[in-house]
């Protein structure tokens, strides 16, 4: 198992979109389409957000993750944010997730950030055991409770 940019294999860029339409579109009735979707991650950097990385297996996309400027329009303050972590079922508990934040994290630094930003509805547990912290309780721009983790990559 690899990890790399899109921006280095836009080939996967349809992949990604499915995965994240399907995980976190479809099932939150937002009114994004399947093509806008696809048309964001085609346009994906390398060193400036949005970033978003592939988890490749035996040529085949199983898992990505990205890096926004923000993902939450309540918190325009806080940036960047890890989003839209992904990994395909059959392909879970093999540390792929763990190492899609991991190359998140090495890169946020990189670029000279000192924390990253995540919301969550129903996965603070599994942030908490990598390091994360609750920073706060916020309301999502359809009126939503989540909630907002940071990380201090320094």
């Amino acid at each position: 198992m690899r990890i790399e940019c899109l921006y280095n294999e836009p080939e996967y860029a349809g992949v990604v979109a499915n995965f994240i339409y399907n995980e976190f579109v479809v099932t939150t009735n937002n009114n994004s389409s399947l093509e806008k979707i696809i048309e964001k991650f085609r346009n994906t950097k390398q060193n400036e957000f949005p970033i978003t990385f592939i988890a490749i297996e035996d040529n085949k996309c199983v898992g990505t993750i990205s890096i926004f400027k923000n993902d939450l329009k309540t918190q325009n303050d806080l940036t960047p944010w890890l989003s839209a972590l992904y990994v395909e079922p059959n392909y879970r508990k093999r540390g792929i997730a763990e190492n899609l934040i991991t190359t998140v994290l090495h890169k946020v630094k990189d670029l000279g950030y000192k924390t990253i930003y995540l919301r969550t509805e129903h996965t603070a547990d599994y942030y908490k055991k990598l390091g994360w912290s609750f920073e706060k309780e916020a309301i999502d721009e359809r009126g939503q409770a989540t909630e907002v983790y940071k990380y201090d990559v320094v």
